[in-house]
């Protein structure tokens, strides 16, 4: 395989992208395909303002359900070396399509990295801009029609449905998110960027990943199949993100980096 342009990580400014695929190897369900089914249910049906308006009994089950899964779920060798990369690097960004807390985890500070999906321990306002993190404060219930109470939390402020913090398909990413990455970008063009565990169906992702390796970055993909953003890779490990990442970043350690 081709060798890598040698790189030395404590002058490196370095982007991170990482989707479903990196925390499915850590037992997590991505959306798509039939192994992410609940009850018969496609979650991309579940994830959405509609659905929550229509349902929001059945969308909070589901959401903790997830919750739980996530808490019993390990971070993997991926994230385990992701982290790395974070602490060795002079600069780092890590922005994730993941909702969970597997990266962070792991070891990647918070001032490091972006959920830009949202952060699904976090519980916010249907309304207004209340939020507050699950762990910490636990929901409200909501008395129903029926006078049965529901597991549906309440907002302390204005009294509408809480719901999941987390982008829902249809809604738009949260600006101030967007904003550290663009400002993340525009200090610099990247030395290493890796996109690892997503088909790149975001048209963001790409262009993020393709602008940050613009001035003769290295742009490594991590992904089994083949995406839109393989025809402009420097290199495209078709392998598990927990096989491939942690080997990428011992080699950038090790120097002269070879693959």
């Amino acid at each position: 395989m081709p060798t890598l342009h040698n790189v030395d990580l404590s002058r490196a400014r370095v982007l991170v992208l990482t989707g479903a695929g990196v925390s499915a190897e850590s037992g997590i369900p991505t959306f798509r395909g039939k192994d992410g089914y609940w009850r018969n249910l496609d979650p991309m049906k579940l994830a959405t303002p509609e659905a929550f308006e229509r349902g929001p009994e059945l969308v909070w089950e589901w959401y903790r359900e997830r919750r739980q899964q996530i808490r019993s779920a390990q971070p993997n060798a991926a994230h385990e070396a992701i982290a790395r990369l974070s602490i060795l690097s002079r600069e780092f960004l890590l922005v994730t399509q993941n909702v969970d807390d597997l990266h962070e985890r792991a070891g990647v500070g918070k001032e490091k990295m972006v959920q830009i999906h949202g952060d699904i321990f976090l519980t916010r306002c249907s309304r207004c801009d209340f939020t507050h993190r699950e762990q910490e404060d636990p929901p409200t219930l909501h008395s129903g029609a029926a006078g049965e109470h529901e597991k549906i939390p309440k907002c302390s402020k204005c009294d509408a449905l809480m719901r999941p913090g987390v982008v829902w398909f249809g809604e738009q990413l949260d600006p101030a998110k967007i904003a550290i990455v663009e400002s993340y970008l525009a200090r610099g063009a990247c030395d290493i960027v890796i996109v690892a565990g997503t088909t790149a169906t975001f048209g963001y992702i790409v262009d993020w990943a393709l602008r940050a390796s613009d001035k003769n970055g290295q742009l490594i993909e991590v992904n089994p199949e083949k995406t839109s953003l393989s025809q402009f890779a420097t290199q495209s490990l078709r392998e598990q993100a927990a096989v491939a990442v942690p080997r990428l970043v011992d080699q950038f350690v090790a120097q002269p980096v070879k693959l």
